[in-house]
């Protein structure tokens, strides 16, 4: 299974790709992918997973978009996702992905990572026009 020190040495080749990180808290992590991308990707070690999150944006309450967003949102979960997916949680879009750690290793975890940074750097434009300061 995966260690916590297993965790830190998988973020530190991502620092060597451009990415940077740090511990936020007990078993919490804030990843920065850098270059075009500006988020935060939030990676929470809980034996027996690992959860990788990014808050995409807030949920609209007031432009009326709100249902044509939660549509897309199912369409994207349905087409351009393979393991993640979106969700709504504290009034917040959220792209989430959970990993097993009993059997994972780097290469699942940076296709994860890079199937998050992706799906962003892809869909974050069309999903913003929901916002409602846009």
């Amino acid at each position: 299974m995966v260690t916590k020190d297993d965790l830190e040495s998988f973020l530190d080749r991502l620092s060597n790709e451009g990415a940077s990180y740090f511990e936020a808290g007990e078993n919490t992590y804030i990843v920065h992918p850098g270059g075009a991308l500006d988020v935060d990707i939030v990676i929470h070690y809980n034996a027996p997973v690992m959860l990788l999150r990014v808050k995409v944006m807030d949920v609209p309450q007031k432009n009326g978009k709100g249902a044509e967003l939660n549509r897309r949102l199912l369409e994207l979960n349905a087409s351009d996702l393979l393991h993640g997916s979106y969700g709504i949680s504290d009034g917040s879009i959220v792209l989430t992905e959970a990993l097993e750690l009993a059997h994972l290793d780097f290469e699942e975890f940076l296709s994860s990572y890079e199937s998050i940074t992706l799906a962003l750097a892809t869909h974050l434009r069309e999903l913003t026009s929901y916002r409602e300061d846009a």
